[in-house]
């Protein structure tokens, strides 16, 4: 499977993302895609992951955004060296579409900066 890479001030986002047929209800157009997500720290002090924003394209529904606080009910730490997993999903209108989007990272000192998600690509393949 194809990984998505972007670094923004010392954290590596990386999505990998798959298309669950049996999630989904093709009939009824609701594709179900789940994508797994890493954030490695390469910079040299902690950063603490505060909100996420997502902007999501399908493309038979209009875009829309989420966002909120942490990811998976997390605000995770994550110290120099270290790597964050989390995986989590998405339901499309139609077979494709893809996200993008930034989380607010906190550094130790209290500042903030948005780390870039690199756009993805969700593509339903059937069996």
């Amino acid at each position: 499977m194809l990984a998505y890479t972007r670094t923004t001030e010392g954290l590596t986002v990386t999505v990998q993302s798959y298309f669950l047929e049996e999630r989904s209800d093709i009939i009824k157009g609701n594709f179900f895609f789940v994508y797994f997500i890493s954030l490695r720290n390469t910079g040299t002090e902690r950063v603490t992951l505060r909100r996420r924003h997502w902007y999501i394209h399908d493309s038979m529904a209009p875009d829309y955004e989420v966002e909120g606080e942490g990811v998976v009910g997390e605000q995770p730490e994550i110290k120099p060296g270290d790597t964050y997993h989390y995986n989590s999903f998405c339901v499309l209108k139609s077979f494709e579409g893809s996200m993008e989007g930034a989380y607010t990272m906190e550094r130790a000192d209290g500042s903030t900066f948005e780390a870039d998600i690199p756009q993805f690509y969700l593509q339903a393949r059937m069996n």
